[in-house]
């Protein structure tokens, strides 16, 4: 079982940065890839990022190349995301997920585990 809690969402101007964390549970988090997808309203969840296990494999949606970064600290069992040079375009619901695999995924269905999501408002 791992459970998942996102945190440090919140209000920026746009060329803001933010850093988003997620928490996770279990002492098997090297096993896990890790991603994060969001979801703004009337639209459908999106991949953001994603690190697999070994951090040997990072992937980004093209919208978000170049201005995010995500990572990962096994020893504390949190995954990152960057965000730098934010644009109202961002604005979403972000969500922190796990998979039972080590490799990376862009497809939410093949994450099994998810957290409860953090609001990222971006302002013009």
């Amino acid at each position: 079982q791992v459970q998942l809690a996102e945190s440090g969402g919140g209000l920026v101007q746009a060329g803001g940065s933010l850093r988003l964390s997620c928490a996770a549970s279990g002492r098997t988090f090297s096993n896990h890839a890790m991603g994060w997808f969001r979801q703004a309203p009337g639209k459908e969840r999106e991949f953001v990022a994603a690190i697999s296990g070994r951090r040997d494999d990072l992937s980004y949606a093209d919208s978000v190349k170049g201005r995010f970064t995500i990572s990962r600290d096994n020893a504390k069992n949190t995954v990152y995301l960057q965000m730098n040079s934010l644009k109202p375009e961002d604005t979403a619901v972000y969500y922190c997920a796990a998979r039972s695999a080590r490799l990376s995924s862009f497809t939410p269905s093949t994450y099994d585990y998810w957290g409860q999501g953090t609001q990222v408002t971006v302002s013009s």
